[in-house]
């Protein structure tokens, strides 16, 4: 299980060539709340960025993505043209609330499976001297679908 604020940052590297490709800049989450892919920014003299799917990735390290093979990095064009997505940055700091009407706190930072590319948890903040007294919140996620909105998020809890 990992976290996305270990993850935002790493290197990416091919497997067959050793070839560091770029690094990762955030992560795509369909509109019902599974982990499709990676954004990472291209290394080189275009810096085009690029995106991963999920089932694309070989290994996720401590220090590095690894990918089998640097072909199965989409463009962003094809990324738009075949999902609908919601991005980490899109995400952050919104209210996530449970089907009830219950507003638990605001999101923080995901955990999930690299390997399934489901969500396991969200770490949730009340704010800065909440978390302090308090502590983050971790609210395991139940498996079901979300609701994602440009207001709000909404969880079966």
């Amino acid at each position: 299980m990992r976290t996305y604020s270990k993850l935002k940052g790493l290197p990416v590297y091919s497997t067959s060539s050793a070839d560091l490709l770029g690094h990762i800049t955030n992560l795509c989450v369909s509109t019902q709340g599974f982990i499709i892919g990676l954004l990472m920014e291209g290394k080189g003299l275009f810096h085009r960025d690029r995106f991963l799917p999920i089932e694309s990735i070989h290994a996720i390290g401590d220090h590095g993505v690894m990918v089998d093979e640097a072909e199965n990095l989409l463009t962003i064009h094809d990324l738009k043209k075949n999902y609908t997505y919601n991005t980490y940055s899109d995400l952050q700091y919104k209210s996530v609330l449970t089907k009830e009407g219950e507003k638990l706190g605001l999101l923080e930072d995901v955990y999930f499976s690299e390997e399934m590319g489901t969500i396991e948890a969200y770490e949730l903040t009340d704010g800065f001297f909440a978390d302090i007294a308090e502590g983050k919140k971790v609210v395991k996620a139940s498996g079901e679908p979300l609701s994602i909105s440009k207001d709000a998020i909404v969880i079966d809890f």
